[in-house]
C-alpha cells in the first residue's frame, strides 16, 4: 500500500514537472531571441537525454553493453528523412540518381507540411516508423549478438553500427539512400512554428515539440523500469543465475529489452536528423555512441534523472559555456595565452576527468530525484545489551 502511494504520488510530480518545463520551454523561446545559443542547447539536449535513458535502459538496467547506439540512431533519422521529402523535392535531394526509388511522402498522404494535419501526423508516423524499423534491425542482430556477453557484446555491436553506417554510404542504394550526400528538404523542428496569414512567426514551439517526444518517450520508458518487466531486468543485471532460478527467461526480456532500447534510440535519430535538418550517415560515427555513453556515466548508471541532468549539462558545457576559449582574448593588452580553436574541448575533456574522479558512481549514482528530497529513515535504536557491553 505505502509503495503504491509513492507511486502516485511519484507519477503526480513527474506530470507537473514536465507540464512546468514544456511552458517554460515555451515562454523562453518567445521571449528570448531565436539565435541565442541556450535553444540549441534545448534542442539538442532534449534529443541527446531520450537516445541517454534509452540507452541507461540497456546498459545501467539489464546489465548488457552494448556500442551500437549510433547505428540505430542512423536508422531512425534515415526512415524519418526517406519517408518525410515532399514528392515535389525528391528529384531536388536526389538529383544525382535521377529521383527518388520512392514516389511518396507521408506527410503528402495527410495533405502536404503546409497544413497542420498533414505535417503532425505525417511526422508522428514517420517518427513511430523510425523506432520500429530500428527495433526490426535490434531483433534481427538480437538473435546471434545477446548470446555474448560483456565486452564481447560491445564490440558486436560497435561492428554493426559501422558496417551500418557504411551500408547506407553505398553509391548502389543511392535511389534510396540518396548515397554519401544528405537527406534534405525535411520537415524539422522549425516546420511547427505557428505563423499568420502573412508568414509571420507568431508563435515559436521549435524548442517544445523536442521536449514534448521526449518526455512522452522517457515517460514511457520510467513506467516500463518500473513494471514488472523493469524489475525483471534489474534481476538479470544484478546476477543472471539467480535470475533464470526464479523463473525470469533470460532470452525474452534481453530481447525484449534490446529492442525497446533501440526502438527509442531510432526515435531520437529521428529527432536528431530534425534537429540538423538533414539525414548524413558520416555524422553517426562511433564518437556519438561514447558522447551518450559519457552522458550515462556522468549522470549513473542506473538513474533516468542522472541522464536527463548530465545531458544539458553536457551539451550546455560543449555547445555553450566554454565557446569563449576558442576564440583569443586580450586584456589590459596583454594576449591570455592557449586560448585558441580547440582549446575549449581540452577544457572540457579536463573537467569531464574531474567529475569522473570525484563522482565515481556519477551525479545521481541510481537515485532519481525524487529521492532527494524523501526523509531519511530514523536509524534505529541499538539493542539494551549492546549498550549495556
Amino acid at each position: 500500500m505505502i509503495q503504491t502511494k509513492k507511486n502516485k504520488t511519484g507519477a503526480f510530480l513527474g506530470l507537473v514537472a514536465a507540464a512546468v518545463v514544456l511552458a517554460l520551454v515555451v515562454v523562453l523561446e518567445n521571449t528570448l531571441p531565436s539565435t541565442s545559443q541556450l535553444f540549441i542547447v534545448l534542442k539538442k539536449g532534449a534529443v541527446y537525454s531520450l537516445v541517454a535513458v534509452s540507452m541507461n535502459l540497456l546498459n545501467g538496467f539489464t546489465g548488457l553493453f552494448s556500442l551500437g547506439q549510433a547505428g540505430f540512431m542512423l536508422l531512425g533519422a534515415y526512415t524519418y528523412a526517406i519517408l518525410t521529402v515532399p514528392v515535389a523535392q525528391k528529384d531536388t535531394v536526389y538529383y544525382l540518381y535521377g529521383g527518388s526509388a520512392l514516389n511518396f511522402s507521408l506527410p503528402d498522404l495527410f495533405g502536404g507540411v503546409d497544413t497542420p494535419q498533414g505535417l503532425i501526423l505525417g511526422v508522428a508516423l514517420a517518427i513511430i516508423l523510425a523506432g520500429c524499423v530500428a527495433a526490426f534491425f535490434a531483433w534481427l542482430i538480437g538473435l546471434p549478438v545477446l548470446r555474448l556477453k560483456s565486452d564481447y557484446l560491445a564490440i558486436a555491436t560497435l561492428g554493426f553500427a559501422e558496417i551500418i553506417r557504411a551500408i547506407f554510404q553505398w553509391q548502389a542504394l543511392g535511389p534510396v539512400t540518396n548515397g554519401a550526400n544528405m537527406i534534405t528538404q525535411i520537415p524539422t523542428f522549425t516546420s511547427f512554428n505557428i505563423k499568420n496569414a502573412d508568414g509571420e512567426v507568431i508563435l515559436r514551439l521549435s524548442a517544445f515539440v523536442p521536449f514534448l517526444v521526449a518526455i512522452l518517450c522517457i515517460a514511457v520508458i520510467v513506467m516500463l523500469i518500473n513494471s514488472s518487466y523493469g524489475r525483471a531486468f534489474k534481476a538479470i543485471r544484478e546476477d543472471e543465475i539467480a535470475a533464470e532460478a526464479m523463473g525470469i527467461n533470460l532470452a525474452k526480456h534481453k530481447m525484449l529489452s534490446f529492442c525497446i532500447s533501440s526502438f527509442f534510440a531510432g526515435v531520437g535519430g529521428a529527432l536528431f536528423a530534425m534537429y540538423a535538418s538533414n539525414a548524413q550517415a558520416k555524422v553517426y560515427t562511433s564518437t556519438m555512441t561514447y558522447e551518450i555513453l559519457l552522458i550515462v556515466v556522468i549522470g549513473g548508471i542506473g538513474s533516468v534523472s542522472g541522464s536527463c541532468i548530465a545531458t544539458f549539462l553536457y551539451v550546455a558545457a560543449s555547445e555553450w559555456w566554454l565557446r569563449f576559449l576558442d576564440s583569443e582574448m586580450w586584456i589590459f593588452g596583454v594576449k591570455v595565452p592557449f586560448l585558441r580553436t580547440g582549446f575549449r574541448m581540452v577544457v572540457f575533456s579536463i573537467i569531464i576527468m574531474i567529475v569522473v574522479l570525484f563522482f565515481r558512481r556519477g551525479l545521481m549514482g541510481d537515485k532519481e530525484l525524487p529521492d532527494l528530497f524523501r526523509p531519511r529513515p530514523k536509524k534505529t535504536a541499538r539493542k539494551a545489551g549492546e549498550h549495556n557491553g
